[in-house]
């Protein structure tokens, strides 16, 4: 089942409570990128189990699986860096961590950035940020369409835990849409560092929608779920 919460501040249509229903557990959104993943490919850096990068890369219907998860090393810092087949045009990305203070305070999208470390990437501008709250749900945070049209990899950085010596996640998934892009094609798909110091204002004008799916689905807990603050709105509010 699927929450969506929009932010108080929001325009009209933000008290919006969306229910899913009617999809396969197996496959769940039927513009879920898992097979348009190039899990080969996956990196991630900081990561107290390098190979774990790619194993939290998970198929829907195991997206609650707490046994594989990824884990930061030296420091609570994470980057992974995950490409796809094709060209991605990014709707939505889906995270599962924690738990507690092991939950990401955030996670920070660069699109179509490759080699990015800990040396530069925290003196960047992300395309796009969302807070994490704590929860033992996959959350949806739905991405600004115009900043995220042609992606062939994104790159997420987790700066901090929320009070952990370490961050944990178990589970990353992507909603778009793919299409299959030629060696031309990709040399022209333009850097997004040029929208790196635009990406403030550009965040003041969308409020991002965050869909929590619940494990176990509880109709008391729909007028507030825990672990999102006070400024998230729930429907009638």
């Amino acid at each position: 089942m699927a929450h969506n919460h929009s932010h108080g501040d929001c325009h009209d249509e933000s008290n919006h409570h969306d229910h899913q229903h009617g999809l396969p557990e197996d496959i769940g959104h039927r513009d879920n990128l898992y097979a348009r993943i190039d899990r080969a490919n996956v990196v991630a850096l900081n990561a107290e189990d390098p190979e774990m990068g790619p194993a939290v890369i998970k198929p829907w219907d195991q997206r609650q699986d707490e046994e594989t998860y990824l884990e930061s090393d030296a420091d609570d810092q994470l980057i992974i860096r995950i490409p796809f087949t094709g060209a991605v045009k990014l709707r939505a990305i889906l995270i599962k961590a924690g738990p507690a203070d092991q939950t990401p305070t955030k996670v920070a999208l660069f699109p179509n950035i490759d080699n990015l470390d800990f040396s530069e990437i925290e003196d960047m501008k992300p395309v796009q940020e969302f807070t994490i709250p704590q929860g033992r749900d996959v959350g949806e945070y739905h991405v600004m369409p115009a900043k995220f049209p042609n992606v062939t990899s994104v790159t997420l950085f987790f700066p901090a835990a929320q009070g952990a010596d370490t961050t944990r996640i178990y589970y990353i998934g992507f909603l778009g849409q793919w299409s299959e892009v030629s060696t031309y094609f990709r040399a022209l798909i333009p850097s997004p560092r040029s929208w790196l110091t635009s990406s403030a204002r550009d965040q003041r004008k969308f409020e991002p929608v965050v869909t929590v799916y619940e494990s176990k689905p509880n109709l008391a807990d729909h007028d507030k779920i825990q672990g999102l603050n006070e400024n998230w709105s729930a429907p009638g509010t």
